[in-house]
């Protein structure tokens, strides 16, 4: 630490300036030594002024002090007192005050402690019930200063309602008459008691005291920190002119020295009664605050005067309030001062932006030790007073409750803070850091530069790019590391550094956390493994379903083979679930048989995905190969039954199939659990009756029932899967009467029977669907010659 006492040697100023050079320029520059002489020595002629008026106006103080002891019936010291408390509570000297007390009071006030003859008797004592003389007369005197006719100080009583205790000018019916004013009543002090300030001259006002021949009013409120409140009436029959500042200054020091004559003990009004709105602030403020006015008070600023602090201000040098208030902010903390507090606040001044800082670095000087001091700061520019600064400023700290809500907020969350002091070096753990660290019992806390040395080698330059960020770069950042020390790599810490930055902007300290994420980083190994193996299996199903949905493609061929030699013309459609996911076992065959006969089916496989579609395929074939052994399709069913279970396992399947004989026209089917065909006929359509016969796979040897229907040309047959018409809210009655309203519609052709039939669909399942529909041709005339 350098001895004060020297002078610096090499040395550039606060702020890069050199003591003995030019000034720094620009907003952000720190004051030079030079500047801060200068306005010490201002500071110091300033006082010494101030102790030469304080002198020359004591005869003028202790002549109002004498006035105030007797008519208030106290004691000197008391007396004095109040003028004191009067003289803050107008934001006036002693010596002003005397000097508006002397000059407002009676005449005979003032010969009262002076000449050599002996002193006038004291004034009779008021009786119980009537208020001292003192306050009617000076009441009296305080409405003759501004021409009023009457006077009322009115008190308040418990609930806020008003009662007149002096009401010169007014008579004892009126005051009577008025003796009960309740708080809901808005008449004029009533309004100036609820506002907190002064009100008028206004009128005419209605219901009041005397306000038939006294309708002009002019209302003082005065709020009492102990002993009644109270508000100063005044009453014009005409419209007064607008009292100057100095007539108001007057009144209410009128209405002050009333009140307190009207308490047995008097006590002093808080600074808000009297003070604007930003003095009231400052008094409600509950943190430590300070108004400070510009110097000079015209023209641009270069220091502040401290105007007042506020009850829960605290000197960080332990000086009482009267030993700040009125001096110079440089005067009164000049360290903090050359660390950039003064120009802080002189760019608050210039800009009128706030400015807020959960730690700022400063320096105070504790006699003539100076003290490094992490501040909660705040400042603002305030509309009134013009141009003067609110600021509050706190050390960074908690009370005991706040400390062991921390303590146990850390513990829940396996959390530990620190903070170094890059100035003093000084370092702080909260005291489970060690123990989150993994380092024994009292260990000495480890400062940032050396903490990449504790870590894992493989984590170094992350710790090391951290403590970088925040000491070199001002930047916050965080990282996760091992402890080098532990014998087990797996206690992972986090670590997040934040700078404090000084005025200037130069990092002061850094502050941040160690938080034990041990559990978090195995959950995200856990979890990353189970995204990968989520992957995996995405990455199986996709392909998985590639591979169906060409199985399916593959054996649902886009149009079927040409039927023209067994006498019929055919159209398909296939249409696929919307969900890529749901590739079905839906399947449609139409095939020509050796013996010219034609071959039709649907079928509906259980299930989606690749076992479906395997399924279809080989219920497709099979049921292909055993047609050509000429059998009817209740017999080729009953065949494919006993195949399922071979082929397929325990899946089942619904099928229909049919066998259409062109020699003789006629068709033979049977089904296995399907929805039955529709015939359309002579522009009339209705389903086929269904002949008994359960799903594939459902039993082991089931009966097939078999049906047969003699065709004519132009019949239409309709083979579909259940995607069709299967809705999830009702039977499948209802879709298939609407189904059969649909085909009985006039279509041109077969396709576009299809599409109409699909377009007007109305199943919610979102299954794959299939349609087969089949025209009886016409016989060709020359086959008959």
């Amino acid at each position: 630490m350098n001895d004060p006492r020297k002078p610096p040697e090499n040395r550039a100023g606060p702020g890069g300036a050199d003591p003995g050079g030019a000034d720094p320029a620009g907003p952000g520059a720190h004051p030079s030594v030079r500047q801060l002489l200068a306005l010490r020595l201002r500071g110091a002629q300033a006082e010494t002024e101030e102790l030469r008026t304080a002198l020359a106006a004591r005869p003028l103080t202790a002549l109002a002090t004498g006035v105030l002891a007797e008519r208030l019936g106290c004691g000197p010291a008391e007396a004095g007192a109040q003028l004191l408390a009067l003289a803050e509570r107008a934001h006036l000297g002693p010596q002003e005050l005397a000097a508006d007390i002397l000059t407002t009071l009676p005449a005979t006030t003032t010969g009262t402690t002076t000449g050599p003859g002996p002193a006038p008797p004291a004034p009779p004592a008021a009786p119980p019930d009537r208020p001292p003389p003192l306050v009617e007369a000076t009441l009296t005197q305080a409405a003759d200063m501004l021409g009023a006719t009457a006077a009322v100080l009115w008190t308040v009583q418990p609930g806020g309602a008003l009662h007149p205790a002096v009401a010169p000018g007014f008579t004892e019916t009126e005051r009577t008459a008025w003796r009960h004013v309740p708080p809901g009543l808005p008449t004029p002090a009533q309004q100036a008691l609820a506002a907190g300030a002064e009100l008028g001259p206004t009128g005419p006002v209605g219901a009041t005291l005397g306000a038939d021949r006294a309708p002009y009013r002019l209302a003082v409120p005065l709020h009492r920190a102990d002993g009644p409140a109270a508000v100063l009436e005044l009453a014009w029959p005409q419209r007064p002119p607008e009292p100057t500042p100095a007539e108001r200054r007057r009144l209410r020091v009128a209405a002050e020295v009333s009140a307190l004559a009207l308490t047995d003990r008097p006590a002093p009004a808080p600074a808000s009664a009297t003070a604007g709105p930003d003095t009231a602030a400052l008094d409600a403020a509950l943190a430590p605050a300070l108004l400070l006015a510009p110097e000079p008070a015209t023209g641009t600023p270069v220091d502040f005067r401290i105007v007042r602090v506020n009850a829960a201000f605290t000197d960080l040098a332990d000086r009482p309030p009267h030993r700040v208030e009125g001096r110079t902010l440089s005067a009164t903390y000049p360290r903090a001062c050359a660390d950039g507090l003064l120009d802080l606040l002189l760019r608050v001044h210039a800009t009128g932006r706030p400015q807020h800082a959960d730690s700022l670095a400063l320096t105070f000087l504790t006699g003539q030790t100076p003290t490094p001091v992490l501040l909660e700061f705040a400042a603002a520019r305030l509309a009134a007073p013009p141009g003067h600064l609110l600021v509050s400023w706190r050390p960074s700290g908690a009370d005991d409750r706040t400390d062991r809500l921390l303590r146990t907020a850390q513990r829940l969350s396996h959390l530990a803070g620190f903070e170094e002091d890059l100035r003093t070096g000084e370092i702080h753990w909260t005291p489970r850091t060690a123990d989150l660290l993994g380092l024994p019992p009292g260990t000495a806390p480890v400062p940032l530069a050396a903490l990449p040395a504790h870590v894992h080698p493989d984590d170094e330059q992350n710790v090391r790019r951290v403590v970088n960020s925040a000491v070199q770069n001002g930047r916050s950042d965080s990282t996760v590391f091992r402890m080098r020390h532990l014998s087990s790599y797996t206690h992972y810490v986090r670590m997040v550094a934040e700078p404090v930055p000084d005025p200037s902007g130069r990092t002061a300290a850094v502050q941040g956390a160690f938080q034990d994420v041990s559990a978090q980083h195995w959950t995200e190994t856990a979890l990353a493994a189970t995204t990968e193996s989520l992957a995996s299996t995405r990455q199986e199903a996709a392909e998985r379903h590639l591979l169906a949905l060409r199985l399916q493609q593959a054996i649902l061929p886009p149009a079927p083979p040409p039927l023209e030699s067994a006498g019929l013309r055919a159209a398909v459609r296939y249409r696929p679930s919307s969900q890529r996911d749901r590739v079905g076992g839906d399947w449609y065959d139409t095939t020509l048989l050796p013996d010219r006969t034609a071959l039709l089916v649907v079928g509906d496989m259980a299930g989606h995905g690749v076992e479906a579609a395997t399924g279809m395929v080989a219920l497709r074939h099979a049921l292909r190969g055993l047609a050509h052994t000429g059998a009817g399709p209740g017999r080729l069913l009953g065949w494919l039954n006993q195949a399922t279970a071979e082929l397929t396992g325990a899946a089942t399947a619904t099928v229909v199939c049919a066998r259409y004989h062109p020699d003789t026209r006629t068709l033979h089917w049977a089904r296995a659990g399907h929805l039955p065909p529709v015939l359309l006929r002579d522009g009339a359509a209705r389903p086929l009756p269904m002949p008994h016969g359960i799903l594939l796979g459902a039993a082991e040897d089931p009966d097939y029932q078999e049906h047969h229907l003699a065709m004519r040309p132009g019949d239409v047959l309709l083979l579909y899967t259940d995607g069709l018409i299967e809705r999830r809210d009702r039977s499948v009655e209802e879709p298939l009467e609407q189904l059969v309203r649909t085909l009985a519609e006039p279509a041109a052709d077969l396709d576009a029977l299809l599409d109409r039939a699909l377009a007007t669909s109305t199943a919610d399942t979102d299954d794959d669907t299939c349609l087969i529909a089949v025209e009886v041709l016409a016989p060709d005339p020359d086959e008959n010659v």
